[in-house]
């Protein structure tokens, strides 16, 4: 996972005027956008993936990722939750503000789930936990 490393340098001098490489650097603002980046990766992979979102932060970029993985969304600085479900009974803003927010809101699947990951139960939205067992024993 060399993202931030990749995207951000690359980013910096593409966008640099030619013969301006002795005069002081602007940090540049820049906007990533990122449509469901933990789809297919392993528990340790996401981590390393946050990890490169605080380096690109760290440099100056704004970070906007869609995504339904609740150990990304607690790590949110701001959520914007869609729903209240999908399709044509979908796409209203339910909520918004810092996960500690969304996860107080009655109306909010997504904060159901994101106060019990952040309350320290591991509960998935199968019921089943982190541990492989579920509320009803069954795996």
């Amino acid at each position: 996972m060399k993202l931030a490393a990749h995207l951000q340098p690359a980013t910096r001098e593409a966008n640099r005027p030619r013969g301006t490489e002795d005069q002081p650097r602007r940090r540049r603002h820049v906007l990533y956008i990122f449509d469901e980046p933990t789809t297919g990766l392993h528990f340790d992979d996401i981590s390393k993936l946050l990890s490169a979102f605080r380096r690109l932060i760290d440099a100056g970029g704004s970070i906007l990722v869609i995504e339904h993985n609740l150990e990304v969304i607690k790590t949110a600085d701001w959520v914007i939750d869609l729903g209240p479900e999908g399709g044509d009974r979908g796409g209203y803003i339910v909520g918004s503000g810092p996960p500690e927010a969304i996860a107080k809101l009655p109306k909010s699947y997504t904060g159901k789930f994101l106060a019990s990951i952040l309350n320290g139960n591991a509960e998935s939205a199968n019921g089943s936990s982190k541990n492989g067992s579920s509320r009803n024993g069954v795996k």
